[in-house]
């Protein structure tokens, strides 16, 4: 029952309909008996057609290597058009007293329709048969592509991942190398940092996971971060953060803002005899976010060595997520310090 809608599918039959509107107006001028006849004998025709072609679309499902199934719809179109002609004017000429084929007239009209079919319909079976090919073979691209960008999703994630992961361990490896430090050194606050510390990880660790937070939430974790390294260094590092409050609702890669922060502490504050000054400044501007990370520590040229990790995993993290559209800087400043700029825009780049 399903391919009976197939075979007399609208699409086909509005195109059966319409052929035969036309050759019907064509003949009407000249046509001396009854135009309804007309009219039938056309769409009994091209229902004959539509139906073989149908049928030999699908049977036999198995064809012989040596016959192509578009041959064998066409021919089966050229074989149906007589015997359908025939029956066409048997059914329209009943209560007759003389058959058709003694009446001459009609007997030529019988020959008009069946050359004219056969003249048309093998053409049309033809163009039919281009046309599923076309749409087809649009399927089967527009298919691929589809599968082909679910294979760039899969792949983007995955790097993306990765990314991250990188990130999981830079951060928790230096952290707890600050504490080692206050070991180390016997410090009485050690115990308070590493209590701040497991709070905090137990805020932070279950958010590395996530594909996107918030900034607000990210801002959370950069205040407990700052408050661990506060009391780690109570007395060289001071933080201040300026932000506006309908950012802070932006949609944000997670630990993209710890990582500014993180890379000031480690290559500005901490090198720093006398430590430094952090300041944060979010602002949100025609569609993009700036995010500034300042901090008054030993600058650019005076730092250990490159950035780090951090800055680089961070830039890719970024491509991946925004495409070209968000940028990373890392200015210097004078007289001393370093100004970490994070630029991008409030909706994320499509997947």
């Amino acid at each position: 029952m399903q391919q009976i809608p197939r075979l007399f599918g609208w699409q086909r039959l509005r195109v059966i309909l319409i052929v035969c509107a036309v050759l019907s107006a064509m003949m009407a001028p000249t046509w001396q008996a009854s135009y309804l006849a007309l009219v039938g004998r056309w769409l009994f025709i091209g229902s004959a057609c539509l139906l073989m072609f149908g049928l030999f679309e699908r049977w036999p499902s198995r064809l012989p290597g040596w016959i192509a199934r578009w041959t064998l719809q066409v021919a089966g179109v050229v074989v149906v058009i007589p015997f359908a002609a025939w029956f066409a004017y048997v059914l329209t000429t009943q209560g007759d007293p003389v058959p058709f084929w003694r009446n001459n007239d009609r007997l030529a009209g019988f020959g008009m329709f069946t050359v004219t079919s056969l003249l048309i319909a093998p053409w049309m079976a033809v163009a039919a048969l281009i046309g599923q090919i076309n749409g087809k073979a649009q399927r089967q691209a527009l298919a691929f592509e589809l599968e082909r960008s679910e294979f760039e999703r899969k792949a983007v994630d995955a790097r993306l991942r990765l990314l991250q992961a990188q990130v999981e361990p830079h951060f928790l490896f230096n952290t707890l190398a600050n504490i080692r430090e206050l070991v180390d050194s016997g410090s009485p606050r050690a115990s308070a940092v590493l209590g701040s510390l497991i709070a905090y990880l137990r805020a932070a660790v279950p958010r590395l996971q996530e594909p996107a937070t918030t900034l607000r939430q990210e801002l959370d974790l950069v205040q407990a971060y700052l408050d661990v390294m506060h009391m780690r260094m109570p007395d060289r590092l001071q933080f201040e953060l300026h932000v506006d409050t309908i950012a802070t609702s932006i949609p944000f890669p997670p630990m993209a803002l710890l990582t500014l922060v993180e890379n000031a502490v480690r290559h500005g504050i901490d090198p720093s005899e006398s430590g430094g000054r952090i300041e944060i400044r979010i602002v949100e501007d025609e569609g993009r976010c700036r995010v500034q990370v300042i901090d008054s520590g030993v600058g650019l040229a005076r730092g250990s060595g490159s950035p780090g990790t951090g800055l680089s995993t961070l830039r890719e993290r970024l491509q991946i997520v925004y495409g070209g559209d968000a940028h990373v800087w890392l200015i210097p400043l004078t007289p001393n310090g370093a100004c970490a700029e994070l630029e991008f825009p409030l909706q994320r780049r499509s997947s």
